[in-house]
């Protein structure tokens, strides 16, 4: 399989692959379409930074011009973080087209996936994954990223799955697909905003060395898939679940009456939810990205 046409890895990755050092994959979808400018551009170069803080050098990864790039500049991050939702938020399904027309795109936790397996990048950290979509036996509204998880040799960390999918429905989808789902200092699934969901998960590990082998482990054995790693938001930044889950109702039912469906939900849910709070969900948003950086980069030094 050539990847030299497309493939492209900054100066600082391709010399941390080759050196054997720690590199964690991060996502461009929250960016260009998960918070306003110009938090969006500072959050991403805090989570470099936090990253490089806890020993891993950062990949950020998106396409441009037609590259599938692991390892942004500053002035790519700014691009994208102006450029917002004009840019092609990107999925698996959008890959090859945005390769063979030369266009850009901001990864999904899907799309960051592939990106970081070619690579050759074994952790990602992202706020929170896709999943099973409420009011999904109808619709069929399922995330890409659950297919990848269940294919694609990446460990992701979260803080659960977006509150506004259907939880329970996730994780019995991850079950059915294999997807081995670990708990950081957790027994239950947290759920994105707030720290508890009610749901267990069915493993639990208390240092980034334990999870380090799990992964170890799940290569060595030749086993199929990746991995995910809930970790809870921290406590001070956990929201009231009464506020945001009435927030979340609110702004599931304004998707409904104008027709919102699609990879366009949940940017307009995210956006609403965080307008009914006050600002208050962006806050703990952006603090449990970097929680979620600051693990992973640890998980990937223990690698």
């Amino acid at each position: 399989m050539n990847l030299q046409p497309y493939l492209q890895l900054s100066p600082e990755v391709e010399a941390a692959l080759k050196a054997k050092k720690p590199v964690v994959a991060l996502e461009s979808t929250i960016i260009s379409h998960g918070m306003p400018y110009p938090q969006n551009v500072e959050t991403a170069q805090n989570c470099q930074r936090i990253c490089r803080e806890n020993g891993a050098v950062p990949a950020t990864c998106a396409i441009i011009g037609g590259k599938l790039c692991a390892g942004l500049t500053d002035e790519q991050i700014e691009y994208l973080g102006k450029a917002g939702r004009d840019v092609t938020k990107a999925s698996r399904r959008d890959l090859m087209m945005l390769c063979a027309k030369g266009m850009d795109g901001a990864t999904t936790v899907a799309a960051t996936m592939i990106i970081a397996a070619m690579a050759g990048i074994r952790m990602f950290a992202t706020g929170g994954i896709g999943g099973v979509h409420r009011g999904a036996e109808t619709t069929m509204d399922i995330s890409a990223d659950l297919e990848e998880l269940a294919k694609t040799p990446v460990c992701v960390v979260c803080a659960g799955a977006k509150s506004i999918l259907d939880l329970g429905l996730t994780m019995e989808y991850l079950e059915t697909k294999g997807v081995p789902v670990v708990g950081f200092g957790t027994d239950e699934l947290p759920a994105f905003y707030t720290r508890k969901s009610g749901i267990a998960v069915p493993w639990r590990c208390d240092a980034p060395e334990e999870i380090a082998a799990a992964v170890n482990a799940q290569r060595a054995i030749g086993y199929d898939g990746g991995m995910l790693v809930v970790n809870p938001i921290p406590e001070q930044y956990s929201m009231d679940p009464a506020v945001i889950n009435a927030a979340i109702d609110a702004a599931i039912e304004d998707a409904k009456r104008l027709g919102i469906k699609g990879k366009e939900t949940t940017p307009f849910l995210l956006a609403k939810i965080k307008d009914l709070t006050g600002g208050d969900s962006l806050a703990s948003n952006i603090e449990l990205v970097y929680n979620n950086v600051r693990l992973a980069a640890r998980i990937a030094a223990a690698l």
